[in-house]
């Protein structure tokens, strides 16, 4: 038809139109946004791809150096010839990407790489007795645990640890040369000993052992990853002969004298016990050991914990004030940018040098050199540049969450906070953003609206830091914190305030002590409010929701959703907010799931922790209950906040229906308070024997009175337990003609506990010994568990020959250490008169172990170090 040209013309005019207008809206595609602004984010990029790679691969490095001279030269031709100038920048920066990936390979490889005479060379799996000698790297520091409350009934002396560089062993053939670094521990407090020192020890050398229980801190893996391989063990201070004590080198003293002055500038004239003294040297110094139990955890419970670990906020107030003080003084820009820049020096050398704190004084460094060379500096493209920076100098940190959530969170700020400001701002006020503000007639609305630290963009702020950290924090801590924004809003200004002060204050000591001890009045006082705030929060109990372990895939998918809610257009917004709705609503429907799995079972779950020679039993029985059975050890040290309390954590379990105390030995008890303090236990129960018996050692009623102080009672326990669940607990021994007898031990009278589900009974025998054995056959002929909790450790010397036997368990557990293991000996069902075709668990081989009884009756048994 004649007309039908025309039309076409025209909607195809239209159709050019319309997709001018999307790009336009879009924006420049992705590429030419990063490599025109951020084009270090491809190296960064790269490079932590290819420490990804190695670790996962274990590659040659020389097929890496092939690859890494193959696609440098490829990047130099592409750069260098003309008629690649069209798309030049897009290939090289691909090209550039691939090259650091196999630097970030070699680098990763380099680094693990042990010297020939690595005394990691020199060790096997078994402990070997040693002579050797080293410079002592750090001071020692004696391991007080003052937050364990039993620590003053621990059969032995504190402990004292330090690093050693490592220079001679001895040998059949004399003292030969090694390398390496070692950390040693001491079996008493070590006084004399300094930074620098050269000494011989007479040790045992081991090699450090993975974690045996779910959750638990993995000690090997850390200090791997600073390429310490090797523990050295001392039984005294004389193991130790000093060598040489040459005096401090010159940047040692001068740390030194700098630590000393900003610590005394700063709570130097506040009293020891002043509880804001520990918060002020935690929130202004980044040492957080004198910081009280209580206040760590309420910072920790309510996500407030980014507060007491110095980053960008914290230098950036630094920073703030130099500037603004040099500004008084009449300086330059210049002069001010390198003023700040040396100021941030001499903070390092105050400071632990951690990852958030590197991390911000590489982007300061980067800010100051921008404003001396007057240029422009992308935020993103110096994030970029600290990554690459403490990637190159040790690739390890990537594994670590303390480096990643620093990121994270930075990278959250950067990208999100400016969109959520705006689209906050248009929701609230149903205004479009125009840099002005609007001319609203809400007088608190404008305040809190326009750009600045006013509320809105601070909750922006906080909102955009926790979208960058979450996954992280729930991978690595298995919680989520929904209300930290909320949390961060109302305490921010405090702890600006506080910082502000306390900074004031140590700038100010030398000059004018005078104005600087004034300052410290409100300092202080300000902390202890930031404190008592804190604390409620936490006493809320509403800012965690505790989901327990997840993979990496949700964490991933989490990352995506935000990625392409943030970053991904599409013409038609309904689409993207239907696939946003969809994959957010998956995420969260499979985190709820997890969740009631892990809080609602059908089946009996039972796990022994390995807690050395001691006892730790949890029982999670079908429904929602939860028992604990015992808390303690006789070696391992406060394995309530160590062991059970994260195992705890690890499968998303907080709340303890009830903890059954056996009986009043500290290696089955001396958990217990750090487990109280840390989880929701209900009730406490004990037998007859441990209210009426005479506590030779005060660890009864030290526990009753640490219990009452958290608002516990034990309760004397019934001879049922009733938990209103489908499994039965029934205490068989110790009755009330028994109890009585002076003459019993007080291993024997311990409570022996049974557990029925399903037709499948479980024994958990306690420290019983040849006695109570003996009499509970006699009142129960016709005992029989499928599966036995061996009483007193495994102790053969306590068994009675005919215990075992008589009860015919499939599954018998030992918890037991090493020292009890070993004089078990290889033959230990034989010595122990267990069948042949019995199946015998011990924690100290085997970490933890889970019982399990399904509904239908069938047992299965998993064991964490298989």
């Amino acid at each position: 038809m004649p007309g039908e040209p025309v039309v076409c013309f025209v909607m195809d005019d239209i159709r050019r139109k319309l997709e001018l207008i999307d790009r336009q809206l879009t924006g420049p595609n992705f590429h030419e946004r990063v490599i025109s602004t951020c084009p270090l984010v491809f190296v960064a990029t790269g490079l932590i791809a290819g420490i990804l790679i190695q670790d996962a691969s274990i590659l040659s490095v020389s097929i890496w150096i092939i690859l890494l001279v193959l696609t440098a030269a490829a990047t130099v031709f592409v750069f260098v010839m003309p008629q690649f100038s069209p798309a030049g920048r897009y290939v090289t920066a691909y090209l550039a990407l691939a090259c650091f990936v196999c630097l970030g390979a070699i680098r990763l490889s380099s680094f693990h790489q042990p010297e020939p005479n690595n005394i990691r060379n020199f060790i096997a799996d078994e402990p070997k007795l040693a002579a050797i000698r080293g410079a002592v790297v750090t001071e020692p520091y004696i391991n007080k645990y003052p937050d364990w409350e039993f620590a003053r009934f621990k059969p032995s002396d504190a402990t004292s640890s330090f690093y050693l560089k490592v220079a001679e062993a001895e040998t059949i053939a004399g003292w030969t040369r090694v390398r390496g670094t070692v950390r040693v521990q001491v079996g008493e407090p070590v006084l004399d000993l300094k930074a620098s020192d050269r000494i011989q020890a007479y040790c045992r050398l081991d090699r450090f052992r993975p974690p045996t229980n779910p959750g638990q801190f993995d000690v090997a893996a850390y200090l791997a990853r600073r390429n310490i391989f090797v523990g050295v063990y001392i039984e005294s201070r004389d193991g130790i002969k000093i060598l040489q004590s040459p005096p401090a080198g010159s940047l040692v003293k001068l740390k030194t004298r700098i630590r000393q002055a900003a610590s005394s500038a700063l709570v130097g004239d506040m009293p020891q016990e002043d509880t804001s003294r520990g918060l002020l040297e935690a929130l202004l110094l980044g040492y957080r050991r004198d910081i009280d139990s209580d206040t760590y955890r309420a910072f920790r419970k309510t996500g407030l914990l980014h507060f007491i670990s110095l980053s960008g906020m914290h230098l950036g107030i630094l920073v703030g004030i130099i500037w603004w003080l040099c500004r008084i003084a009449g300086l330059m820009k210049p002069a001010r940018a390198a003023v700040c820049a040396a100021a941030v020096a001499v903070f390092l050398l105050v400071v632990p040098l951690r990852a958030p704190t590197l991390r911000a004084a590489i982007i300061c460094w980067v800010f100051c050199a921008s404003i001396f060379f007057r240029r422009r500096s992308n935020p993103i493209n110096t994030l970029s540049l600290a990554a690459i920076i403490l990637l190159l100098i040790r690739p390890t940190q990537l594994f670590e969450a303390g480096w990643q959530l620093s990121f994270a969170a930075v990278l959250g700020l950067l990208l999100f906070t400016e969109r959520l400001h705006f689209f906050l701002y248009e929701k609230i006020s149903g205004l479009r953003w125009r840099k002005g503000g609007p001319k609203t007639t809400v007088v608190s609305y404008r305040i809190s609206s326009r750009p600045g630290p006013y509320s809105l963009r601070l909750f922006s702020a906080g909102v955009a830091a926790w979208i960058g950290g979450a996954g992280i924090l729930l991978y690595h801590f298995y919680t989520i914190n929904p209300l930290v924004s909320i949390w961060t809003l109302l305490v921010f200004p405090l702890v600006s305030v506080i910082l502000t002060l306390g900074f004031l204050k140590m700038i100010l000591f030398f000059p004018l002590p005078t104005l600087s001890r004034l300052l410290g009045i409100p300092a202080a006082f300000l902390s202890d409010i930031l404190v008592r705030i804190v604390k409620v929060i936490a006493n809320f109990d509403i800012s965690q929701i505790l989901v327990g372990r997840v993979s990496l895939m949700p964490v991933v998918l989490y990352y995506c959703i935000i990625l392409f809610t943030g970053y991904v257009y599409f013409r038609r917004p309904i689409i993207k907010k239907a696939i946003c709705a969809f994959l957010m609503c998956s995420l969260i429907i499979y985190l709820g799931a997890l969740k009631w799995q892990r809080t609602h079972r059908d089946d009996l779950v039972l796990t022994c922790l390995d807690v050395g020679h001691g006892q730790a039993i949890l029982a999670r029985l079908p429904g929602k209950a939860n028992v604990l059975f015992d808390a303690g050890s006789l070696y391992a040290n406060d394995i309530g906040t160590r062991i059970v309390s994260p195992y705890l954590d690890y499968i998303g379990i907080r709340k303890i229906d009830a903890l059954i105390i056996s009986h009043n030995d500290t290696d089955h008890i001396n958990g217990i308070p750090e487990i109280v303090e840390n989880c929701d236990v209900r009730s406490v129960y004990a037998n007859d024997a441990f209210f009426d018996r005479t506590d030779v050692w005060g660890t009864a009623e030290f526990l009753n009175d640490s219990l009452a102080e958290k608002g516990l009672e034990i309760k004397r326990i019934e001879n049922v337990l009733d938990l209103n669940g489908t499994a039965n607990i029934e205490m068989l021994w110790l009755n009330e003609q028994i109890y009585s007898n002076q003459d019993l031990s007080d291993n024997d009278r311990s409570q022996v506990s049974l557990i029925e589900f399903a037709g499948t009974k479980i024994l958990l025998c306690s420290d019983i010994e040849k006695f109570a054995q003996r009499e509970l056959l006699r009142l129960r002929p016709d005992l029989k568990a499928d599966v036995v909790i061996v009483p007193h450790h495994g102790s053969t010397s306590t068994l009675d020959v005919d215990f075992l036997e008589q009860l015919d368990a499939d599954v018998l557990i030992c918890s037991c250490g090493r020292r009890q293991y070993e004089r078990m000996g290889r033959d230990t069902k034989s010595v122990m008169y267990v069948p042949a075709e019995n199946k015998l668990l011990c924690t100290f081989e085997d970490g933890a172990i889970a019982v399990i009884v399904e509904k239908n009756g069938m047992i299965k048994t998993h064991v964490f170090m298989k």
